[in-house]
């Protein structure tokens, strides 16, 4: 998990040009990418080109694109045209020497070379070996940015609608990247080219190269739609056994997750595995497994309440992402709780349609020592921002809290449904799932969310008691003035639901103080009793 800091880190220059959605990244569309690569191992160097293909919005003699300083640039070209560039840090200004004109379509050749620095918390881009000493590279750079292996338009608001990946690597090796394998071509000098086609579109860090000694099986699902799902899953040669034995929870992980929100969102591009010397990252159609081929998260109890044990975290986490992360993903890192809050809500919903719903409450509880409420879980917005990891458990906890307020289970799982159905395959901001849930409950969510997502503190109930039993007074202590959130209160088997308001109200009761309970499992909320 990320680091937890009291307050957030001052954004730098590069920060401030890579997070920006500036004049020169909104002036165009990106469209399409060729990532075609030649990787040496024993350099430890990348060499190649990424070929881009955009439409011009306005029209712009210049556009923004990224790339490490610690990459050389080794030409820009438009058709036979060498263009100009400005570099700055990470970001690449690139300077045409005519007008592009807004709805015209371009490509340009992006050529480039060097040894990628490892960096960030699983390494960026790794050049390692395995256990048995054959070559092992891999890369994972959602907090470092594509960029620090790739040029490419480093942010998240703007995604093509499709790739290719093209790796040449040493013959006797494999690399296995996202979206379907097109096929692989032995090109005489002692490198064979491994093709991938990515049929839809892919956030920038999503992109993944695993390069090592890997063996393959697979297997296909049927889908809802009667469409055949391929199953693939790469591993090194000694783990074979281990994988085939732990690797058989994604079915029923896919199952789960096609119960709540329908079909898996990467059909076409296939459902893969792939290991990794690190716990694993969400890489789209080609999630990156490292967990020791044991439940739980690398071998622990995640949640500390005798659940996690059962399943594979890795498995069941990263891969909630194809749902929420690849398919859903956020315009801006500001509001990464889209991705992280929600696919932590959907390891909840994994426990419950395997195991039911206590227990799924039970797993929630545990989210809840983890939560720190130092500072809200929405960072600053366009200087590339990294939030709390409150995004993880406070997001699940506040999800959670929804549904206790919606109160109408059939109605909260259609609502589930038709919100990620509306939202697939987009970019969007918290505003956006605000407004969608106020308009699909008639409630006005929205102090809910803020208080949850744009405050540090979590609503605390107050209530105050009489010397007597007969009457308690209660309000909200929250920060937003609107906060109105109903709650459960009495006795576990006779609940009744408060409005609570940021104002004094009373009710009578019958019950002492001690007595008096709050469904504290159903909503994340503290709760002072006087």
């Amino acid at each position: 998990m990320r680091p937890i800091d009291a307050a957030a880190p001052l954004p730098t220059r590069y920060d401030s040009l890579r997070g920006a959605y500036g004049p020169y990244r909104a002036n165009n569309d990106l469209l399409y990418y060729h990532l075609d690569i030649r990787v040496d191992p024993e350099k430890q160097w990348v060499s190649g080109k990424n070929t881009i293909r955009f439409k011009m919005l306005k029209d712009g003699t210049r556009i923004q694109l990224d790339l490490r300083d610690t990459l050389t640039i080794d030409k820009i070209v438009l058709g036979d045209k060498t263009l100009k560039y400005e570099r700055d840090t990470g970001a690449v200004f690139v300077d045409f020497p005519e007008t592009l004109h807004a709805g015209q379509v371009y490509s340009i050749d992006f050529y480039y070379s060097g040894h990628p620095e490892e960096t960030g918390r699983f390494g960026g881009m790794t050049f390692k070996k395995d256990p048995s000493g054959h070559v092992w590279i891999n890369t994972a750079c959602e907090e470092t940015g594509a960029s620090m292996w790739w040029p490419n338009k480093d942010q998240w608001r703007d995604e093509g609608e499709s790739m290719d990946i093209s790796v040449a690597v040493p013959n006797g090796l494999m690399d296995v990247s996202n979206g379907k394998l097109v096929g692989k071509t032995d090109l005489g000098d002692g490198y064979t080219r491994w093709d991938w086609h990515v049929s839809y579109g892919i956030n920038n860090y999503d992109v993944s190269l695993n390069i090592g000694d890997y063996v393959h099986f697979g297997e296909e699902m049927a889908e809802p739609s009667d469409a055949k799902l391929a199953m693939d899953y790469y591993v090194l040669p000694e783990d074979l056994d281990k994988a085939k034995a732990q690797f058989a929870q994604a079915r029923g992980m896919i199952e789960a997750y096609q119960h709540y929100f329908g079909e898996y969102p990467f059909i076409k591009d296939g459902y893969k595995l792939v290991e990794a010397p690190y716990s694993g990252m969400e890489h789209q159609s080609a999630v990156t497994y490292g967990n020791l081929f044991k439940n739980g998260y690398l071998g622990r109890d995640w949640t500390g309440v005798g659940i996690n044990t059962r399943f594979d975290f890795i498995i069941i986490h990263e891969s909630g992402h194809e749902w929420f992360g690849n398919s859903i993903t956020a315009d801006d890192s500001s509001d990464m709780w889209i991705h992280e809050g929600w696919t932590t809500y959907l390891e909840t919903l994994y426990v419950e349609y395997r195991w039911g719903y206590d227990d799924a409450l039970k797993y929630m509880s545990g989210l809840k020592p983890k939560v720190t409420n130092m500072r809200p879980i929405i960072a600053e917005r366009g200087v590339n921002a990294e939030p709390t990891q409150d995004m993880y458990f406070k997001g699940a906890l506040m999800i959670n809290t929804l549904r206790s307020v919606v109160n109408d289970d059939a109605k909260w799982w259609a609502l589930l449904h038709d919100f990620y159905q509306h939202f697939k395959y987009q970019n969007i901001m918290t505003e956006d799932v605000v407004a969608w849930w106020n308009l699909h409950t008639g409630m006005n969510l929205t102090p809910i969310f803020d208080q949850y997502l744009r405050q540090a503190h979590i609503p605390r109930l107050e209530l105050l008691f009489g010397e007597a039993p007969g009457m308690v007074m209660y309000k909200w202590d929250a920060d937003e003035d609107g906060f109105a959130m109903p709650v459960k209160v009495g006795t576990a088997d006779h609940w009744q639901i408060i409005h609570p308001t940021t104002k004094w109200q009373w009710m009578q009761t019958p019950l002492s103080k001690n007595d008096f309970q709050v469904a504290t499992d159903l909503y994340y909320i503290d709760v002072n009793k006087q």
